[in-house]
């Protein structure tokens, strides 16, 4: 029988080393991942109607998010597909101005697998699109859907990535070994616990409950000495777009921010920190 791939190949020594390799007690990142009409587009949807939702994304949601980060002076990480980067540049140049870090998240947010040739391609047009319409290439991927294959990582290596933040099998951020010399780093997503799209999508959820949910996840990993990452979509619908719900993520952020140690980062900054101190870390050769 062969080995479960991908391979865990070295365990890290130290539990808290993300913390301990930002001088801090907690890590905490902020990523918001844009979804707007390309999310509906890539189902063969028109984003009208019932399917508009993704619209609210740049009318709203972003400069909302935006002003409450501004507010409580946090770093974020916005994931953005490379056709609402196409729709809604300004948007997309608003929050570069701001100083958050802007990574790719598919082209638009497919939720199929494609082959090769065509998922290269894709990952290739939205890194363009980035690229040029911020003037510096993103360093981070977020995959659309959950949809990754075993080409996407060398592709991304190749284009100049230097981490992903998709897998769900870990509570902290790992090293990723591509072979031939090429590393990345794996910042896992928990879509799960920590992410709004399961509790509004699937269950609505009111929103006291979900602060609450997020409040509970924070309060263990800092008890523990280790690494937190929210992820919300600034849309209507499933989304953190709305007053009630931005304000519920404002109040989670300053419950975050009432305890000593703690440090927001961008994804790029924790990759770098994974990278100065990798023998620390999980290895995990893909």
């Amino acid at each position: 029988m062969s080995l479960a791939y991908p391979q865990l190949t070295r365990l890290g020594p130290l539990p808290g080393a993300l913390a301990a390799a930002a001088g801090a007690r907690c890590v905490v990142a902020y990523t918001v991942d844009f979804d707007g009409t390309g999310n509906e587009v890539g189902k063969g949807l028109e984003p009208f109607g019932m399917h508009s939702a993704g619209r609210y994304s740049a009318r709203r949601g972003v400069p909302r998010h935006l002003d409450m980060l501004e507010r409580l002076g946090i770093p974020a990480t916005f994931f953005v597909p490379g056709y609402d980067a196409q729709c809604s540049p300004d948007s997309v140049r608003s929050i570069h101005a701001a100083g958050h870090e802007i990574a790719a998240h598919g082209y638009v947010h497919e939720g199929t697998l494609f082959e090769p040739a065509e998922e290269t391609r894709r990952l290739r047009l939205t890194h363009r699109i980035l690229s040029d319409l911020i003037g510096q290439a993103p360093r981070g991927w977020r995959s659309p859907s959950g949809q990754k294959t075993g080409v996407t990582l060398p592709v991304l290596h190749e284009l100049g990535y230097r981490y992903d933040s998709s897998d769900k099998d870990a509570d902290h951020p790992y090293l990723l070994d591509l072979g031939q010399g090429r590393t990345m780093v794996e910042i896992p997503n928990n879509t799960y616990s920590l992410d709004d799209f399961p509790f509004f999508h699937f269950s609505m959820t009111p929103v006291s409950e979900v602060a609450e949910q997020w409040r509970d996840e924070f309060d263990e990993r800092y008890a523990r000495g280790g690494f937190f990452m929210l992820t919300v979509h600034p849309r209507a619908g499933w989304g953190s777009g709305t007053p009630s719900r931005v304000r519920a993520v404002e109040d989670t952020l300053r419950h975050i921010q009432r305890h000593e140690g703690v440090k927001f980062a961008s994804l790029g900054d924790i990759q770098q920190w994974v990278a100065d101190a990798a023998q620390q870390f999980d290895e995990v050769r893909v």
